[in-house]
């Protein structure tokens, strides 16, 4: 409210403004402001909690445009006496007013990174650092870190930080299916940020639910689904198309970058209909210029003038990438993450039957002397030959599929010579038993050694890239290791591949994570080589058969080589031998494969830019190619690529493998430290959370030990009670399989203690029924603490401000003032005590301090004359008013510098296209409206006045 007396609907639509933790007046009744924003054609969104008696705890939305919402009148404020023990009342309301109120896009420092379950980690702060930064005019960015540094983390730490900012409220988060309940599951567990996760079935539920035709992403305000669910564009575009986000995160988005196919689509749909956008990927391109171009123009269109040619410095305000040797993750990892063992070559001797195909392969198929191959498909007899290498059943499988093919051709006879060598193939594969395979004997043996089998609590992952293969292996494998039963033999072994549902697939992950469960042996295909975390209760990895690429075996040890892992990763890889002559055993390729891999991830910390290619399917078809031209595995890696799509034929440097380097390290100091993130400036009223939630509940429920049932065990730090009923409406938020599996409507268990939280974590990853803990971290962003906030609030009456008996003379009225961007959104927000006369402390923080405003101050009880102390409101409030407006040019100087540097960059950005032109203007618009405009929103909060029953001083 301005102070002209005119209500927040009287003022255009650019000026009204409703913070949240203001109190509005819709229809009669008074409502609690959660988040505001302008819409296009209805003027502000108000998402509201009801206040008064007959809408209390009740959520709504208002739109300007259709209802009046009247913000209160500063100069009308009713100044009331506070009867609470230590003036508890008012503290709280002061404390709930402060956490409520979004921090202002000026403020670039990190506000929660101490509050959440996780290690204080520099490096994993950088993200969230540079979102904030002001560097782009949104917080979009790629997050490229290597595979296990923590992306998830990186993510969480970020929309954290925005959500403080009142820029998360809603949140959808993309992820493969495979990924989607890990994900959730981070996100709460160690940031109490609740996703609800839309997989196939959750899906189907909420539509069920709602009414005909209503947008299932509005039922829930933070979502996280499928990409493989959600790019089925024709079913899902029409409700995209109608919503906005505050934020988007995809994860592993290397596979959007495909021009035309539906994941490509999707993101489009979705970038310009968020504020933040989140992208993250170990692999961040694949070597194609144009299409990296286009991913990064989701995120700023105008970051790239020439999509032929850029270089990172171009776009290290929206890209960030660091490897396991970068200096900063070097040193935050020492004694946090084991370091991994060597990847052994564990040899293989053919057996005899083995062997016969071995001399089939290399006489028919793949002969070493000149004579042309039985086959006119140059690449088929290496699919033979990697099938083989695999398992005898690949090769049967791969067999079959090749020779329906020759069967449904309309000459089949021109093909008879090849019909009869897959004839020959498919023979001697049948002939080959588990005791004639050399790989299974080996797998079998190192299994032992690693110490799996019954009895022990040994796990192992084993990665095959042929599902035939994996079956096998499923079926034969816990029979040989000792496994009595047929249902201990299932219960030990589980596969995962991609021909199953997403549903199975999650349910493989969490059973491998959990410690109790008798699952022992994961095999699974390069499904899991992305995003899939199984280093909870393994450090083991056997690749049964090597796949033809640097990236994939990277990937692949990066499910166990990852932030968290206690102990050293070990990597074994089964390499079959041949004494046939000419024959292409595992020695041609996988073994030196293995090599070059770990010689990259130890001086470089990756390998994906070794060959130049940047895929895996690329590498693989090179690595072929090269081998029917005679070059080596080494000749190979080392030809000089590039990339293979970029357009650039000049002899040009490779600049797109600067991206899989370091990018967007914080430079050391000079002695070699890394500064840390700088932390925002949060005034504080209480000493901790823990004394805020305690007071805050002896004031809301005095009778809580009868009444919630609580018990608070002061040396663990547990706090349990049974939710009543408008806090079990808001936990309506959190996963259902959450709330189900814990009874949370029954009883809540949550903690201040992080050891107690993450003892509670860990006893979930060692059980069987539920990877959910019993025991949840009470963050700043958790339900029970937002609850509580707003429980507080609604104890000052409407437009009132309590008066507060301290050690002041004169009085000092408190006062609240908030400038804002054309989007709704706080540039600033200041905290002021005025004086009557007109003098303003910008520190209300410091004057409450000095007053003596506290836990262990007595309140007198003293009759104030409330009339009196209100007569100088109008003067109090034009002072405020006029010490913001003198500062205005000083505090949005911050904020104009980036802008107008961007919009600078935006005017060198050439346009012939007047799609183009259309985009650029868009852009310029958006720079603009996130500078400050309008006059100041204020609030006056409460009174510091002297005890009129006290002497007066000798002053």
């Amino acid at each position: 409210m301005t102070l002209d007396g005119s209500s927040a609907l009287a003022e255009s639509s650019e000026d009204a403004q409703y913070p949240p933790g203001s109190q509005v007046v819709v229809r009669d009744e008074v409502w609690l402001v959660r988040n505001s924003f302008p819409t296009k054609h209805d003027g502000t969104r108000i998402d509201a909690v009801g206040i008064s008696d007959f809408v209390r705890d009740q959520e709504a939305v208002f739109f300007t445009a259709l209802d009046r919402a009247e913000l209160l009148d500063p100069r009308k404020t009713t100044l009331v006496q506070d009867d609470s023990p230590n003036f508890r009342r008012s503290r709280l309301f002061l404390e709930s007013v402060i956490r409520k109120t979004a921090l202002p896009q000026s403020e670039r420092g990190l506000a929660l990174t101490d509050s959440f379950l996780l290690d204080a980690l520099p490096y994993q702060q950088r993200p969230a650092q540079l979102a904030l930064s002001g560097r782009n005019l949104q917080p979009r960015m790629l997050i490229a870190d290597v595979v296990g540094l923590g992306k998830t983390l990186e993510i969480g730490l970020t929309l954290a930080e925005l959500i403080r900012r009142g820029r998360g409220e809603r949140i959808l988060v993309v992820t493969p299916q495979h990924v989607l309940e890990q994900f959730q599951h981070e996100l709460w567990t160690r940031f109490a940020i609740p996703l609800v996760r839309l997989d196939s079935v959750g899906i189907e539920r909420i539509q069920r639910e709602i009414p005909a035709g209503r947008n299932p992403f509005t039922y829930f305000k933070r979502v996280i689904i499928s990409i493989d669910t959600l790019k089925n564009t024709d079913q899902y575009k029409h409700h995209l198309e109608h919503i906005r986000w505050d934020a988007v995160v995809i994860d592993e988005s290397h596979n959007l970058i495909n021009k035309g196919s539906l994941r490509n689509q999707l993101a489009k749909t979705l970038a310009p209909r968020t504020d933040a956008l989140l992208l993250a990927s170990a692999t961040p391109h694949n070597g194609d210029a144009r299409s990296f171009a286009e991913l990064i123009s989701l995120l700023d269109p105008a970051a790239i003038r020439d999509p032929e040619r850029y270089r990172a410095e171009d776009i290290e305000h929206l890209f960030i990438r660091r490897t396991k040797v970068s200096p900063e993750v070097r040193d935050a990892m020492r004694g946090q993450w084991a370091d991994r063992g060597p990847s052994q070559a564990i040899h293989c001797a053919a057996s005899p039957a083995e062997e016969q195909i071995f001399e089939e392969l290399t006489q028919t198929w793949l002969p070493t002397d000149g004579r042309k191959s039985v086959t006119d498909v140059a690449l088929f007899p290496y699919t033979l030959l990697k099938s083989f290498l695999s398992s005898h059943k690949a090769l049967k499988a791969t067999v079959a599929t090749r020779t329906k093919t020759l069967e449904k051709r309309i000459t089949p006879e021109a093909d008879r010579a090849e019909l009869e060598a897959l004839e020959r193939l498919s023979a001697l594969a049948a002939k080959v038993t588990e005791k004639d395979s050399a790989k299974f004997r080996a797998l079998v043996e190192q299994l032992k050694e690693i110490g799996v089998g019954p009895g022990s609590d040994t796990r192992v992952v084993v990665f095959s890239e042929r599902v035939q293969t994996l079956e096998w292996l499923r079926d034969a494998v816990p029979a040989a290791l000792g496994f009595k039963g047929q249902a201990a033999q299932r219960a030990a072994a589980r596969i995962m591949h991609g021909g199953l549902s997403d549903e199975q697939q999650m349910q493989c992950v969490e059973d491998f994570g959990l410690a109790d469960t008798p699952v022992r042996i994961l095999f699974t295909g390069d499904l899991a080589s992305e995003g899939v975390n199984l280093h909870r209760q393994c450090h083991q990895l056997i690749h049964y058969d090597v796949p033809w690429s640097l990236i994939r075996i990277e990937q692949r040890n990066g499910r166990i080589d990852r932030y968290g892992q206690e102990r050293s990763p070990q990597f074994r890889a089964l390499i079959l031998t041949s004494t046939v002559d000419g024959a292409k055993d595992d020695t041609l390729v996988a073994e030196r494969l293995l090599e070059r891999e770990d010689e990259a991830h130890r001086a470089l910390g990756t390998a994906e830019a070794v060959s130049g290619l940047y895929r895996a399917e690329a590498e693989e078809k090179s690595l072929v190619q090269d081998l029917l031209r005679g070059r080596t595995v080494d000749e190979s890696l080392d030809a000089p690529h590039s990339g293979g799509t970029s357009g650039t034929d000049d002899g040009l440097d490779d600049f797109l493998g600067d991206f899989f380097g370091t990018v967007g390290e914080e430079p050391a100091d000079d002695s070699g430290q890394h500064t840390a993130p700088p932390t925002a400036e949060v005034p504080r009223l209480f000493a901790s959370t823990r004394q805020y939630i305690d007071e805050a509940l002896n004031e809301v429920f005095p009778d809580a030990r009868d009444r919630l049932d609580l018990s608070m065990d002061e040396k663990s730090g547990l706090i349990s009670f049974v939710p009543p009923r408008d806090l079990i409406r808001r936990l309506k938020a959190l996963p259902p399989d959450y709330v189900r599996e814990q009874q949370l409507h029954k009883r809540l268990l949550v903690t201040l203690n992080r050891r107690l939280a993450e003892h509670s974590l860990r006893l979930a990853r060692q059980s069987s029924t539920s990877n959910w803990p019993e025991i949840s971290l009470l963050t700043d962003l958790h339900p029970m603490v937002e609850w509580l906030t707003d429980k507080v609030l609604v104890r000052i009456d409407r437009q009132t401000a309590p008066i507060i008996t301290a050690q002041v003379r004169p009085a000092r009225y408190l006062v609240q003032g908030i400038y804002s961007n054309a989007q709704g959104k706080p540039t600033v927000v200041q905290w002021m005590a005025v004086t009557a006369d007109g003098s303003v402390d910008a520190d209300m923080v410091k004057v409450l301090h000095e007053a003596g405003v506290g836990p262990e101050m007595a309140n007198p009880l003293s009759p104030h004359n409330a009339a009196r102390l209100a007569e100088p409101l109008p003067d109090v409030l034009k002072a405020a008013e006029a010490y913001l407006e003198q500062h205005r040019a000083e505090w949005d100087e911050p904020l104009r510098e980036p802008i107008e540097r961007y919009k600078a960059r935006l005017g060198a950005w050439e346009q012939p296209t007047l799609a183009g032109e259309r985009t650029k203007r868009e852009l310029a618009d958006l720079a603009d409206s996130l500078l400050t405009t309008g006059r100041p929103m204020l609030r006056l909060l409460a009174v510091l006045a002297p005890d009129p029953t006290a002497a007066p001083s000798a002053d």
